[in-house]
């Protein structure tokens, strides 16, 4: 049986675990003992290992054995993981969602013959292979992408609950916006050109600019237009671009009462419990994207629309996230990939990968409308 170590046991992290351990058998590293205690509830064939894994020396004697990883560690952390796993030669799949640009690690992956999948969740992930998709069947002109992950009851202040770390949610919240338009980057800030989007069953949401556009804006150089906003409940974005001017969000220490204090580390902190969702609590993801193209000369439409509700043991954003990146380790097992970094708009390009994809995610309940118009 294939040994596999899914670094990282948040909520995504355990989803992952989870889902694996139903073929694998599967290790889930994390320096949280309410994060493994929450998965030995939910799984307790699962080995639960605590460790923290930002202690790099010890990743050979943790790691050597292991047929695959899964990196489900926070953002801050997730390049450097990935450059202390990929010198053993396994293949990994990756949802860290790192700042860094991953092709700085292809030089790395190439010399140690790793295949790694990053970004590899829903947005960024089942967007991208979205896209890819879309370029096997047209040629693309225009690229939407509107997503996020809500609570189907609005409470207020701030009508949100966080599917996973807050200081990887406020990131989206301060990281410049990076979109493409007639061609060019431009660049944004985020949380600004705010619209509105009718959602089915839900109402009208708000969407705002975001970075997530990430790779999509060097693998595919030739489409000129495209963005990716998130999605919240309206009035949320205000409130936070209040937060990101009075300094909640700022990263450089202040003195208080004589001690030292990282704004931002100390709004994550606060928010945690704020943002975090109630055991019963019911929540939807929602990921809707448009692309315009030509074919031959005439013009071509694909149309996506992903919603999907939390069951009783997971929440939608994990389910999502988390299968997305399970049935992509499936593909690398099933497939031969070629070793270096992959991306997964790239590996959608291949409309057979792209298909057992949406498969894969159907059998876990997760489904999907496509349609192409001409």
């Amino acid at each position: 049986m294939k040994k596999i170590a899914v670094l990282g046991a948040g909520m995504v992290g355990r989803t992952i675990a989870y889902d694996l351990s139903k073929q694998f058998n599967v290790h889930s590293f994390d320096v949280s003992e309410t994060n493994l205690t929450l998965l030995d509830n939910l799984q307790p064939l699962i080995a639960a290992v605590k460790c923290n894994l930002l202690e790099f020396e010890t990743y050979p004697k943790k790691f050597n054995d292991f047929d695959f990883f899964v990196c489900a560690v926070p953002g801050f952390m997730g390049f450097k993981v990935m450059q202390h796993l990929i010198p053993f030669g396994k293949p990994i799949v990756d949802i860290s969602f790192f700042p860094e640009d991953a092709e700085l690690l292809q030089p790395l992956a190439k010399q140690y013959q790793t295949v790694a999948i990053v970004d590899a969740g829903v947005a960024p992930g089942l967007s991208n292979m979205v896209l890819g998709y879309a370029t096997s069947l047209m040629q693309v002109e225009k690229f939407c992408c509107y997503v996020g992950g809500l609570p189907f009851e609005r409470k207020f202040p701030f009508q949100y609950k966080a599917p996973f770390s807050p200081i990887d949610v406020i990131e989206e919240y301060t990281r410049p916006a990076r979109l493409k338009e007639n061609g060019k980057i431009v660049v944004r800030d985020a949380l600004t050109e705010i619209e509105d989007v009718d959602v089915p069953g839900i109402g009208t949401l708000e969407a705002f600019n975001s970075d997530g556009l990430r790779s999509l804006l060097h693998t595919f150089p030739d489409i000129p237009n495209m963005k990716e906003k998130t999605l919240r409940y309206p009035g949320h974005a205000t409130m936070m671009l209040a937060f990101k001017h009075a300094g909640f969000f700022n990263t450089e220490a202040i003195e208080v009462r004589n001690q030292k204090v990282i704004p931002i580390d100390l709004t994550a902190k606060l928010l945690i419990d704020q943002w975090k969702s109630d055991p019963n609590e019911k929540e939807f993801t929602v990921m809707k994207i448009d692309v315009e193209g030509n074919t031959n000369g005439k013009s071509n439409t694909l149309k996506f629309y992903l919603f999907d509700e939390n069951d009783s043991e997971l929440s939608s954003m994990s389910r999502t996230t988390g299968f997305t990146c399970t049935g992509l380790l499936h593909l690398m097992m099933e497939n031969n990939f070629e070793s270096g970094i992959h991306y997964p708009e790239q590996i959608a390009t291949n409309q057979n990968y792209f298909n057992s994809l949406l498969e894969y995610l159907e059998h876990r309940n997760v489904r999907v409308s496509l349609t192409v118009t001409a």
